[in-house]
């Protein structure tokens, strides 16, 4: 079993997570709770299973966001709402999204093969080094809703690999800044695109630009140097590699199985047009 389970495993399971990003149900959902504007309901709904946490604990966590984009959502968030609380609206509009995006009992038939599979693979995987994978799970799950239940299995694996991703870009020297940077040089995505959902300025970004020039990672232009593309290459193998662990307990055939369970529905969500291609969490669109 290669790494390229994990990427490909990851890759499904991170578009039935992000329902929860760009669904209309689960971007009214903070609004209701009384949650002051996206960033505010962002930050408190992917915080809320760490508790009631300050901001540096999200920033470190979250690592690619300007400090006062999050300084501007935590802590105020939880005077609004309790963290349990709002993980508990989270996951009920995330379900909610997945069964209109997956109808006819889609959805439903989908956690009951599925989740199984993901619980021994969350069951398999250690916490150590990552904070968002451990709090989400342990966080309560509804026995009631089983599509609230895959959503929260396929978010706490996918925090699972982030956790790792952002360790391996701490190792490399990388700030949040500069992470985007290097992926936009790499892939020829368009600066705004990170600057405008991330928070930084295009003095940050042209900052964080000279210091990878610094580095030969990047041209004085901004475009991707031949080592800066090895150096993200190699960054994501690795990411690949330490995302492996959870399903070494599948084995082949039951991967095979996940594989075939969640390959389609991913599909689907992806057709709706929810989902915008590029987007600031690096999520591909499903191969042709």
């Amino acid at each position: 079993m290669g790494p390229d389970v994990a990427r490909a495993v990851w890759h499904h399971l991170e578009t039935v997570n992000a329902v929860t990003y760009f669904s209309p149900e689960c971007r009214q959902a903070p609004v209701r709770l009384g949650l002051k504007g996206f960033w505010m309901g962002y930050f408190a709904c992917r915080a809320a299973p760490l508790g009631p946490v300050g901001p540096g604990v999200v920033e470190a966590t979250f690592f690619n966001f300007h400090p006062t984009r999050v300084g501007r959502a935590i802590p105020d968030a939880w005077t609004y709402a309790d963290p349990a609380h709002i993980h508990e609206t989270r996951a009920t509009a995330a379900a909610d999204a997945l069964r209109r995006l997956l109808p006819d009992g889609q959805a439903y038939q989908l956690a009951a093969e599925a989740v199984p599979l993901l619980s021994l693979a969350i069951d398999n995987a250690g916490p150590g080094g990552r904070p968002l994978f451990a709090a989400n799970r342990d966080a309560p799950s509804s026995d009631a809703d089983p599509v609230a239940g895959l959503w929260q299995a396929a978010t706490t694996l996918r925090e699972h690999r982030g956790d790792g991703h952002v360790a391996l870009l701490a190792g490399a020297g990388l700030d949040g800044c500069e992470a985007h940077v290097l992926v936009a040089a790499c892939e020829g995505i368009e600066p705004e695109l990170f600057q405008q959902s991330r928070g930084w300025t295009p003095e940050d970004w042209a900052q964080a630009v000279d210091r990878l020039a610094h580095r030969k990672l990047v041209s004085a232009d901004g475009t991707a140097t031949t080592t800066g593309r090895e150096l993200r290459q190699g960054i994501e193998r690795r990411t690949d590699e330490l995302a492996l662990e959870p399903y070494t307990a599948l084995g082949g055939e039951r991967i095979d199985e996940l594989l075939r369970l969640v390959e389609p529905a991913s599909r689907r969500i992806a057709a709706a047009g929810e989902i915008r291609f590029p987007n600031p969490m690096g999520l591909p669109p499903p191969p042709s």
